[in-house]
């Protein structure tokens, strides 16, 4: 997955003239930092080189990510056409261009962001995004201000916060959401065990889960295995350089939950892992709608079952 054109051109502005050394610099720190998921009552956007090292380094995985969650869920609600977005923990818009790249129908939003260098660069690109935004300094820690809206997301956020503070900013959202709440984390154990939790809570709420859970029911995923999927993300020249990396591409591993008011397409399974398999046969493994969680084989001797089951991918739904 590639950013969009527009993005693509802003961040390059954004970036230009910036010392590559600064800028790598600045990103083993914050790479540190977001690996140990440090809580030190820092931002990790604490000043403009971070906030640009976050733009060469994070921004093309994180937008990937949120995209790709927004197409899991679209593709279950068609008739979701949301014209209003709130996202809180906004960092330099990453949802914002995610919406409006999956929906065209998105006309305005307001984005909510506590530290002030990532606020600047978000508002000089979202200048390019053909919406109408508005940004606020807003602490998604502590309460604040924020009309309900159609579309409303968190990204990247719980692992900043405790677990108290999670839930608590679940149910604002929830209280602000009138359509679609999208939740995104990292695709890790502790990410995953904080999606198990927001999950909970939001069916307590009354929330209709969209995706990718194609039930209510408790998980059935047993530690240590987690729940995650994966997108492969295209690394600019200036990525590559700032990482020290080599290879043109890199998998960002993530967990997400959309919830609705109201319910979603339903969907008899969900691929939870890339296919395996040999000559003439395929094991998929599946979160069903039974809430049960499946090892499947097929075969050729399945038919149309098994034609179907050679062409789906990590995180499909079936």
């Amino acid at each position: 997955m590639e950013l969009p054109a527009a993005l693509r051109a802003a961040v390059d502005r954004a970036l230009e003239g910036v010392p590559l050394a600064e800028l790598q610099c600045a990103a083993d720190t914050l790479s540190s930092r977001y690996r140990a998921e440090t809580r030190d009552g820092r931002l990790h956007l604490s000043d403009e080189m971070f906030a640009r090292a976050y733009l060469a380094t994070r921004l093309p995985a994180t937008f990937a990510a949120v995209r790709a969650s927004l197409e899991s869920a679209a593709e279950l609600m068609p008739d979701f056409e949301p014209k209003s977005l709130l996202d809180v923990g906004a960092g330099p818009g990453t949802a914002l261009w995610a919406a409006a790249d999956c929906w065209p129908t998105l006309a305005s939003a307001t984005m909510l962001e506590a530290s002030q260098p990532i606020r600047k660069v978000g508002e000089e690109l979202s200048a390019h995004a053909g919406v109408d935004v508005e940004w606020r300094a807003a602490d998604a820690s502590k309460s604040f201000d924020a009309e309900k809206a159609e579309l409303v997301t968190l990204a990247y956020v719980l692992d900043e916060l405790s677990p108290a503070e999670g839930l608590t900013l679940i149910e604002r959202l929830w209280a602000a959401t009138s359509g679609l709440l999208v939740i995104v984390e990292p695709g890790t154990p502790a990410g995953w065990r904080r999606i198990v939790g927001v999950r909970s809570r939001l069916v307590e709420l009354g929330g209709h889960l969209a995706a990718p859970c194609p039930h209510s029911q408790a998980c059935p995923i047993v530690e240590p295995d987690w729940c995650h999927f994966s997108r492969r993300v295209a690394r600019s020249r200036v990525h590559r350089l700032t990482k020290r990396g080599d290879v043109p591409w890199e998998d960002e591993k993530y967990i997400f939950l959309a919830a609705s008011r109201l319910p979603a397409d339903t969907h008899a399974a969900r691929v939870l892992a890339p296919a395996r398999g040999g000559s003439g046969k395929i094991q998929l493994k599946l979160c069903q709608s039974d809430g049960s969680l499946v090892e499947k084989l097929l075969t050729k001797r399945d038919g149309d079952q098994f034609r179907t089951a050679r062409r789906v991918d990590w995180g499909d739904i079936l």
